[in-house]
């Protein structure tokens, strides 16, 4: 299996409902560095997974939208808790849409699948890996 990786970052702000988040119940921020891995079987005439240009610029444009902002206050979010693993879910069904697509250089259907992994710190991380 063939893997490239692109990586991104993303500050966000954002507070959770449910005893079990503690303090993280009150509005505290984040910076997530984000990594996404695409996978493939094959690699296509050009030699590549997929342009990683692109990749890169598809993550970008997933994340662009809550840098800097409270996700609380973001429709797409309301009466979610935002959690890291969240994040990364919802991340991954932006960026397997535009795979799909082919909006990563390539047809989606000669993709295997993608792993979106939102880095809280050094030592934690959460993420999510999906077929396409």
């Amino acid at each position: 299996m063939f893997t490239v990786t692109v990586r991104d970052h993303v500050m966000i702000a954002h507070s959770f409902k449910g005893d079990l988040f503690g303090p993280a119940q009150r509005l505290h921020g984040a910076t997530y560095v984000v990594d996404v891995r695409i996978h493939a079987a094959t690699l296509d005439a050009n030699g590549v997974v997929v342009d990683i240009g692109a990749a890169h610029t598809a993550l970008s444009d997933i994340l662009k939208p809550w840098a800097y902002r409270n996700l609380d206050e973001l429709d797409e979010f309301t009466g979610k808790n935002t959690t890291t693993e969240f994040l990364a879910k919802t991340a991954f069904d932006k960026l397997a849409a535009v795979a799909r697509d082919g909006g990563l250089g390539r047809p989606g259907a000669e993709l295997d699948s993608i792993e979106v992994v939102f880095n809280e710190s050094h030592v934690a991380s959460a993420g999510y890996r999906g077929t396409l």
